[in-house]
């Protein structure tokens, strides 16, 4: 597939504009160049490594939507990248509107307005057949029927209420509802609210978009999610960030010691 972004490259003046934290991350001194060569990119590192703050200064620079809420460029909680995402360069293969941004707690914040929109409507049209009771079929239908829509538009698109299901999965129910082929799609940290069981779905969900056309850049500390066959990854833990390989990542190396040997880590605690 042609990919939708080809490179993203930090090209921040000297000085600084704004001194301190973004322009003092490592990757952003550095004048990092990233080049999208896979329909399914990770940034991996450890905490404080920067590959969050890339992603949101990625999502500022090109306009993303935040998954259930609004332009990135807009967000308050993505105030402080702003200098940061002037000084993005991206190149396009094919510019998209398609697609959103979104981060684990923006996941949650969205389905706790889904139900609170799901309870007004249904609110809403309990006094509206109240005020309607005894006036004919034909008015109560015209009265009642814009606000019935729109929960069956609600129940349609979700499958249901989100909001009574786990956490991985109405994720995934969220996930699968929102994206649509052709779409630019970056992820912080997918993996918060799903078991390693929902993390497979979510690779199998990442394989059949990307043959529809949809590109992603993941931000993940998941050895699950790092393994999807054909993927690059970024490794933020070096100067500028390089492409690693899955069996060198220490994520990858220190999950499967542990797991080959638990007491051996354990018995030092």
């Amino acid at each position: 597939m042609a990919l939708h972004l080809r490179s993203l490259r930090f090209d921040p003046p000297e000085p600084a504009p704004v001194a301190g934290f973004p322009f003092s991350l490592p990757f952003v001194q550095a004048r990092t160049r990233l080049a999208f060569t896979t329909p399914v990119t990770f940034l991996v590192g450890e905490n404080g490594s920067g590959k969050s703050t890339c992603l949101e200064a990625l999502a500022c620079a090109a306009g993303s939507i935040i998954a259930g809420s609004a332009d990135a460029r807009a967000d308050q909680t993505l105030a402080h990248l702003r200098p940061l995402a002037e000084h993005v360069r991206l190149e396009w293969g094919r510019r998209t509107r398609q697609g959103f941004f979104l981060r684990a707690e923006d996941f949650f914040g969205y389905v706790k307005r889904l139900a609170q929109l799901r309870a007004d409507l249904q609110a809403d049209l309990r006094d509206t057949e109240a005020e309607f009771r005894g006036r004919s079929e034909y008015a109560r239908g015209l009265a009642t029927g814009p606000l019935r829509g729109q929960l069956a538009d609600l129940e349609s698109r979700y499958a249901g209420d989100l909001d009574a299901r786990s956490h991985g999965e109405s994720f995934l129910a969220f996930f699968k509802a929102r994206c649509v082929p052709g779409g630019l799609y970056l992820l912080d940290e997918p993996e918060a609210p799903l078991s390693p069981l929902r993390q497979i779905g979510l690779i199998a969900l990442l394989q059949a978009m990307t043959a529809r056309d949809a590109q992603f850049i993941i931000a993940t500390h998941s050895p699950l999610l790092m393994a999807l066959p054909g993927a690059t990854l970024f490794n933020f833990d070096e100067t500028p960030p390089a492409p690693v390989a899955y069996e060198a990542l220490e994520h990858v190396r220190l999950t499967r010691d542990f797991l080959n040997a638990p007491h051996l880590f354990l018995k030092h605690l």
